[in-house]
């Protein structure tokens, strides 16, 4: 790590500029070695299926080298890790021009290294990469972490860390099945999931704003008497009455969209879901438009950067953590609901399985933004359901290596993509007049 020194119009005064950041440089040759070990070791060819038989576009599957196909992702990758080398080097001397093509080398690179390790996995398999399958899954698995992720960049914007993201996601697929059990209506179990996540968040709040308990400890707290709860309700009413309280026949039915479920490839990922999945296509683009263009957006960041000066001009800073931590844990309810009506799923223990965590890592991940936030959850959806496509394909790569691909991606990401993250300045401060 070197610095440079930068004279400015006074001798005395020099400006010393930061020092190198190797990060992505490494990362990207990371990238260009795992490329190389694909080329080098693929055989054969890789047979590739975009649409599934559903759709009314046909499209035919197609095979190709695996080999070549890699080698040639190599030498992009080769090339994008030189120019990276030598934007960093030169400390942004390309201006404007080289920060773009940054971005492009950044996003070339890490969608290479995902293609490339699906067509290292399906090289010389009689099995097709089944794309359109893949999103459909990828769609499944990130909704939940992304309603968990937007509530956490809710509470975090306010000045409210949301550890208890997890409980809210348990708390509301346990709510959902026995609302749309009892009720007999699947909507009645989507309207009682965001109310039991804004339960949680309430205690959140009651607790941290009210009280200025440790916003952390109160997170971790109230995960653990969720489950507790919950597993006991599970084990004793939920299982002696699971016909009126916990059965999997009242959930919600996909909603096709006409022509733009026949788009191909993404057509029956996008297009064919629940209205859940629509409910998270609104909340994404509501909460990125009125977070950052409204009223009720610039008081709540305020809350959450600066809330001394926000209480001068007259918001009331403890109200309007209260209100929106009950918001923000509402949405994670509303996520929480897909574990069960959303995937037809009865109610059983710890549902959740850490995707509160994961959730609120997708949300550092993306830089306290709902389309940070969204992209990152959709990054780790895909690795999890690429993880599950990959036996199918080959048995060539161990299970273990294959569980793990989710995790490593993600460290990856957060290490090697994600430059310095700022969180909001007051959050887990309490604010006393």
């Amino acid at each position: 790590m070197s610095t440079v020194a930068v004279e400015t119009s006074s001798p005395s005064a020099p400006m010393v500029l930061g020092k190198r950041n190797w990060k992505i440089p490494i990362t990207f040759g990371f990238a260009s070695l795992l490329l190389l070990f694909f080329a080098v070791k693929a055989q054969g060819d890789t047979r590739i299926r975009l649409n599934d038989k559903s759709q009314a576009f046909d499209i035919s599957d197609f095979s190709f080298s695996a080999p070549a196909v890699l080698w040639a992702f190599f030498v992009v990758v080769l090339i994008g890790t030189v120019w990276s080398i030598l934007s960093v080097y030169t400390r942004g001397k390309f201006g404007k021009t080289g920060r773009i093509l940054d971005i492009v080398a950044m996003v070339l690179i890490a969608a290479m290294t995902i293609l490339g390790f699906m067509i290292f996995a399906g090289a010389g398999s009689e099995s097709a990469v089944t794309v359109t399958s893949t999103l459909v899954s990828t769609i499944a698995i990130s909704t939940p972490l992304i309603f968990g992720a937007l509530s956490g960049v809710v509470c975090e914007r306010v000045g409210v860390v949301n550890i208890a993201i997890e409980g809210q996601l348990l708390f509301g697929a346990f709510a959902g099945v026995v609302a749309a059990s009892f009720f007999k209506n699947a909507y009645a179990g989507l309207i009682m999931a965001p109310l039991a996540g804004a339960f949680v968040g309430a205690l959140l709040a009651l607790f941290s704003v009210k009280y200025g308990v440790d916003q952390i400890i109160v997170g971790v707290v109230l995960n653990v008497l969720v489950l507790g709860l919950t597993t006991f309700f599970a084990g004793t009413l939920l299982s002696k009455n699971a016909a009126i309280f916990n059965t999997n026949q009242y959930s919600l039915s996909p909603i096709r969209i006409p022509l733009l479920a026949d788009i191909p490839v993404i057509g029956p990922a996008l297009f064919n879901q629940t209205v859940l999945v629509y409910l998270m296509y609104i909340a994404v683009v509501a909460l990125t438009i009125f977070l950052f263009r409204s009223r009720w957006g610039l008081r709540l960041r305020a809350c959450g950067e600066h809330p001394r000066a926000a209480d001068t001009v007259g918001i009331n800073v403890n109200r309007t953590r209260f209100r929106n931590t009950v918001f923000g844990s509402s949405l994670a309810g509303l996520g929480g609901a897909f574990f069960t009506i959303g995937a037809g799923l009865a109610f059983t223990d710890n549902m959740s399985a850490g995707n509160g965590y994961i959730a609120l890592a997708a949300m550092i991940l993306g830089k306290w933004h709902p389309l940070g936030a969204v992209a990152a959850s959709i990054m780790f959806g895909f690795a999890k359901a690429f993880a599950l496509l990959v036996p199918n394909l080959t048995n060539a790569i161990p299970s273990q290596v294959v569980n793990m691909i989710p995790y490593v991606v993600t460290i990856i990401a957060v290490a090697g993509f994600v430059g310095k993250s700022r969180a909001p300045a007051a959050e887990n401060i309490p604010y006393a007049k």
